[in-house]
């Protein structure tokens, strides 16, 4: 249990330094665990398109979210793997929008 809350604190860090590199993408992340959701600037629905153009995949929530719902086994590099595939989505979004 122990390693699953580290995982999930390293997920909730590396999400934190996302939203504070995108801005005009990401207004703020919520959630507990392992269970995260990003509050988009833009429609959720752009941003869950963007991931998917990354090959990743995610769910779309209520008040404009994007779901992140990782397994428990999760690894580190699969963490870091996903928020270089967001951060590419949200580049991609950025790039659009300039």
């Amino acid at each position: 249990l122990e390693s699953v809350q580290q995982r999930a604190l390293t997920l909730k860090q590396k999400l934190a330094r996302l939203k504070d590199e995108h801005p005009a993408v990401i207004e703020e992340i919520r959630g507990a665990g392992l269970m995260m959701g990003i509050k988009c600037k833009v429609p959720n629905t752009e941003l869950q398109a963007a991931a998917l153009d990354q090959h990743l995949l995610t769910i779309g929530a209520g008040d404009n979210v994007l779901r992140l719902l990782p397994p428990l086994i999760v690894t580190d590099a699969d963490i870091a793997d996903a928020v270089n595939r967001l951060d590419r989505a949200c580049r991609g979004l950025e790039a659009k929008a300039a």
